[in-house]
């Protein structure tokens, strides 16, 4: 469990890497107990389809000397882990492997590395699995078909892929999913935004729930606030999250996942960690 100077959890950021360039004293927060760090870049498909050799040397020059734990955002622009047609599953896979790549790249094959990868599970999802026998069980197949490879090199390369949550009604589909790969390699992640608007839009559980229904498996979070309307990707304190019962949930963990920063507005990271800070919550 990462902790600060009174046993508070300690917060990092994901950032894109020219928020290292552009954003005054955000390299010197990050440095500043060796926080977690995200690189979101590889979300998009011309980071991974063109050469990312200078994004890497820029984020590894301005993180010298960091000594926490940092991985990458990975694709997820385009495809579906769970897509029907072996092509594009193909094509999927493909761009999995090259975003472990990256993550390796950027974290020096470090042995810590996480990879974000988003969740299958649509809200058709929840009013439609169980309207025959099989549909549950082909949709985790069809992920096996499109992950099971990059699970096993992620195993072998110590990155540890983590199943984050977009539109989930039931948090507990994607637990399950994590849980049937028998894997150290795959754990879920928690968008906190994400939950919110689900919570809110479409009569999902609230934010502290999704951490209880992880449990053990929960390896990650973005930190991010909402009106419980839209992914709104606000700084924290200007939504409507419960922010006291989402870091209690978090406090019943054997272990503190990494908790990153994850804004729409890079200015935003630092007012958001002192807010964080200044209701007691996290350092």
């Amino acid at each position: 469990m990462t902790e600060g100077s009174n046993s508070r959890p300690v917060v990092g950021a994901a950032v894109w890497a020219d928020d290292l360039e552009l954003i005054d004293g955000l390299p010197a927060f990050l440095m500043d107990s060796d926080r977690d760090v995200e690189i979101r870049d590889f979300y998009l498909v011309d980071a991974l389809r063109t050469d990312w050799s200078q994004l890497v040397e820029t984020v590894r020059v301005k993180l010298d000397g960091h000594r926490g734990r940092v991985g990458i955002h990975g694709p997820g622009k385009g495809f579906q882990l769970d897509a029907h047609d072996p092509d594009i599953r193909a094509i999927a896979q493909a761009r999995l492997h090259a975003g472990l790549d990256a993550c390796l790249a950027v974290t020096g094959s470090s042995g810590t590395g996480h990879m974000v990868v988003h969740s299958p599970y649509r809200t058709w999802d929840w009013h439609n699995l169980d309207r025959g026998p099989g549909e549950r069980a082909n949709k985790v197949e069809r992920v096996h078909e499109t992950l099971g490879e990059v699970v096993k090199r992620a195993e072998d390369e110590g990155v540890v892929i983590v199943i984050e949550n977009v539109e989930d009604k039931d948090p507990r589909d994607r637990v399950a999913l994590a849980r049937s790969f028998d894997s150290p390699a795959v754990k879920v992640s928690l968008d906190t935004g994400h939950a919110h608007y689900a919570h809110g839009a479409t009569g999902a559980p609230p934010v502290d729930h999704y951490v209880r229904a992880a449990g053990a498996m929960l390896s990650h979070v973005h930190l991010q606030d909402s009106d419980g309307f839209a992914d709104r990707h606000w700084q924290i304190g200007r939504g409507s999250i419960m922010w006291h019962s989402v870091f209690g949930a978090l406090a019943e963990l054997p272990d503190m996942p990494r908790l990153l920063l994850e804004l729409r507005e890079a200015a935003d990271l630092l007012p958001s960690a002192k807010w964080l800070a200044e209701v007691g919550l996290a350092d």
